[in-house]
């Protein structure tokens, strides 16, 4: 079910509904871009600490905004066995511009192209996106509609305004008391905007909001005093909805927020910084603060890339390179709890996706993960009780086996493999830092290390010293190949990096006391007495 602007409140009360009766909800979300063309300091490094790593994309998630999200409400069927119902909805965002808000963003190229090849539909994007802020925003436009002077910049073009004025003053001059025409094409809170200038400049006019646009009432005096002071109908009632018109999408945030439900994505980092950014605060510089606010938001994450990855090494699956890869191993043949698993069935409003494959649309790739999610966490169940243990499983005990896994988020190209959202973050556990020492290649540069070594693995490099440069992978199998090739190298000698042995302020501080000892010892031997 897809969701723009024009539908977006209506369906506000279904869509409360259906979270709050929700099991979990599944997330995915599509941007404008998602790395920013960094400097080499600035780009993210096997090397950074989760910190380091934080700081570094918080840069990225500034400058690019969500085109896109996708949410799929999985619901138990009360009656039926370990049967679910999948509610899923795309919602077409769009950043709000009303009175002083007015965001900047910015496309990345490659990510246009690749949400173009997979059919993204921009113009209900740009024409008819849900709008949104955070809170900090919220405060703003709040402050000025209550001061009453929330028109700072006006949200529709002042020509576009200028031409509605005129074309309801020309119909007012022809009209008859009782008459009423219509502005179609209005929609959101600019309707209010333009029903409020319509009221301020001709004060025999009345205007209702209705489905096909703005209807215009002309209307004796009397009847526009009555009209005025209707309870529903006050100034203050009018402020309360245009916030709510102006806060769009953030609504339905603070209702996720609110039901407290496990939020479920596949590989959900950039997604959860983007929650954070753009519907809840702009992100703080410290990474201990933006854990603790996202664990507040969503006490329960989980996250399938981070669960997949043991089953896959235990079940000797095929190698797959996506959630969708991963969807269709588990629903083949390959998966020992095919059969036994879970059932997973679509809502009636999206029969689409139980026709049709929509890889990156952001609803489907939400249902995607919400019924991988469901089928791994029945192969660990049936892995921990055995088949026919749990006849009848619910997802309270879906979620138990899924404990270990339960706030950990996996973390692309970092220090540590995934980050710990309920406390400490964990070890690393990449393979050893391997120190390459180049002799008889003046001025070598990290570039050109990368480029000798990626023929025949992929490493991260930083220069160390002057003739030395610390190299580090992710595959234990590439530290070791590489160790084997280029130990006894006549000019490019690999080695494992040691602290002790190689740490410049280590090596300065044995210096020292090297000097040290030897002078107390030759201090000792002339003070000895001659024999």
């Amino acid at each position: 079910m897809d969701v723009g602007a024009d539908e977006f409140e209506q369906s506000l009360p279904l869509l409360q509904e259906l979270v709050a009766g929700a099991d979990f909800v599944g997330l995915d979300i599509e941007f404008t871009g998602l790395r920013s063309n960094l400097s080499q300091p600035q780009q993210i490094s096997l090397f950074d600490l989760p910190s380091e790593w934080y700081l570094k994309t918080r840069q990225s998630v500034q400058q690019f905004t969500i085109c896109q999200i996708g949410l799929s409400m999985f619901s138990s069927i009360e009656g039926e066995s370990n049967k679910y119902v999948a509610h899923s909805c795309n919602f077409f965002l769009f950043p709000t511009t009303f009175g002083i808000l007015d965001s900047e963003f910015s496309f990345q190229a490659s990510s246009v192209q690749f949400l173009n090849q997979y059919g993204f539909d921009y113009n209900k994007f740009l024409k008819n996106g849900i709008p949104y802020m955070n809170e900090e925003q919220e405060k703003k436009i709040k402050h000025s509609i209550l001061r009453g002077n929330w028109r700072v910049r006006s949200s529709l073009d002042k020509d576009q305004i200028k031409v509605v004025i005129n074309k309801v003053t020309q119909w007012l001059d022809l009209a008859e008391e009782g008459d009423q025409m219509t502005l179609p094409g209005i929609t959101g809170f600019q309707a209010f905007e333009v029903q409020l200038v319509l009221r301020q400049a001709l004060p025999n006019i009345w205007t209702v909001l209705k489905e096909e646009g703005v209807i215009v009432k002309k209307v004796s005096q009397p009847q526009r005093w009555y009209l005025e002071h209707a309870s529903c109908d006050q100034v203050s009632c009018w402020k309360e909805q245009i916030l709510l018109s102006a806060r769009g999408f953030s609504v339905f945030f603070q209702m996720l927020v609110k039901a407290q439900k496990p939020l479920v994505g596949h590989n959900m980092m950039m997604d959860l910084l983007h929650l954070h950014e753009k519907f809840f605060r702009p992100l703080p510089e410290s990474y201990d603060q933006f854990k603790q606010n996202i664990h507040s938001l969503f006490p329960v994450l989980i996250d399938t890339k981070n669960v997949t990855k043991d089953i896959w090494k235990e079940l000797r699956f095929p190698r797959v390179s996506n959630l969708s890869e991963v969807y269709e191993v588990l629903s083949s043949n390959l998966n020992p709890t095919k059969d036994s698993g879970p059932v997973i069935i679509h809502a009636r409003q999206c029969k689409k996706y139980a026709e049709t494959k929509c890889p990156h649309e952001a609803a489907y790739d939400a249902f995607l993960c919400g019924s991988v999610l469901l089928k791994v966490a029945h192969l660990l169940l049936q892995r921990v009780h055995g088949s026919g243990a749990v006849h009848e499983p619910a997802f309270p005990q879906y979620l138990d086996v899924l404990a270990p896994y339960v706030n950990q988020v996996n973390l692309i190209r970092a220090g540590v493999p995934k980050i710990n959202f309920s406390g400490p973050d964990y070890p690393s556990i990449r393979p050893p830092v391997l120190i390459l020492t180049v002799k008889k290649w003046p001025g070598v540069s990290e570039h050109q290390v990368y480029r000798e070594f990626q023929n025949l693995c992929k490493f991260d490099v930083r220069r160390f010293t002057r003739s030395q440069f610390l190299l580090l992978t992710n595959k234990f199998k590439d530290a070791r190949s590489v160790l084997k090739e280029y130990r006894s190298h006549p000019t490019l000698q690999v080695s494992l990096y040691r602290s002790w042995r190689h740490s410049p302020n280590i090596t300065c501080l044995l210096q020292v006391c090297s000097i040290v000892t030897t002078w107390a010892m030759i201090a000792f031997l002339l003070g000895r007495p001659m024999p």
